[in-house]
């Protein structure tokens, strides 16, 4: 028996509530350790989705880290979540006359203009919302692999093709690349497209879609990345069970994971991933298991 199913069999057996009790999952010997990815970089500990956070999660030894792309006024992308600029940044000091200061309505300009590391620590005062040029070239020069949402693509007429082209520009769709980088989004529409444009580009479905469905997103999808309050062994076990796009087992990326009960949980779970803004409090829990 694969060692997925067996690590899904035995926490079926155990049940709920050995899944929500302080001692580590059991793993089968041979089942390889979840990838941990620092969701919008270490966020825990610098701002979200800055320049500083992917630098955060360098210094503390881990490859992977999450971002969110969206698009400005004069046709940047920028690194950022929400598709306002008023919970990360300043803008309402510096443009108070604008709101509901979304993202789409300030060019690139404007934005470089705001402080967007001020609202989590006085210590990151004057931190930079980044375009995502600047982004990939800090994760080139950290070395480390990318996990890209694309984010309110329906905001964002043709973003698919516009990041793709930003990321050839940068050398990232070239063999070397390849393997350090995941496309995600909501939108699986926007999946399609990113698959269609380049179909080596690996790409991740956000969401938990239904059983009867996963096949139809096997068909450009080779991640399903749900929320881990949604899944359970059985369901990963059966994501496991369909192939994507490049003949692979279609694997399990899930968020947010953020300590150690949670961490076990999700390793019994069978998952491939673990997105986190504590990468270290996961390690240290993935070390514990």
């Amino acid at each position: 028996m694969h060692a997925r199913a067996v690590a899904a069999t035995a926490t079926a057996l155990l049940g709920t509530a050995a899944l929500l009790s302080p001692v580590p999952a059991a793993r089968a010997g041979d089942a390889p350790e979840p990838t941990v990815i620092a969701h919008r970089g270490a966020s825990a500990y610098a701002p979200e989705n800055t320049l500083a956070a992917i630098d955060k999660a360098a210094a503390l030894g881990f490859t992977w880290v999450e971002n969110d792309v969206q698009r400005t006024k004069d046709g940047r992308l920028v690194v950022i979540h929400d598709d306002s600029l008023r919970r990360t940044t300043d803008v309402a000091r510096v443009f108070p006359g604008r709101a509901p200061w979304k993202v789409k309505d300030f060019t690139a300009a404007e934005i470089a203009r705001l402080d967007a590391g001020s609202w989590f620590s006085r210590s990151y005062r004057g931190t930079r919302v980044p375009t995502l040029a600047q982004y990939m070239r800090r994760v080139e020069h950290n070395h480390e692999k990318l996990l890209l949402e694309i984010k309110n693509p329906e905001l964002y007429p043709g973003i698919e093709q516009q990041i793709l082209k930003l990321l050839g520009n940068e050398g990232w769709l070239d063999r070397g690349h390849l393997d350090r980088l995941v496309v995600q989004s909501f939108s699986a529409d926007s999946l399609r497209t990113v698959h269609d444009l380049r179909p080596a580009v690996t790409t991740g479905y956000l969401g938990t879609p239904s059983v009867a469905s996963l096949r139809r997103y096997a068909g450009f999808a080779d991640l399903i990345n749900p929320s881990v309050e949604s899944i359970s062994a059985g369901y990963v076990h059966t994501v496991h069970a369909v192939v994507g796009p490049h003949g692979r087992p279609l694997r399990v990326f899930t968020w947010t994971v953020n300590d150690a009960v949670t961490t076990w949980k999700a390793v019994g779970y069978g998952v491939d991933g673990l997105i986190t803004n504590r990468p270290d409090v996961v390690r240290a829990a993935l070390r514990a298991s």
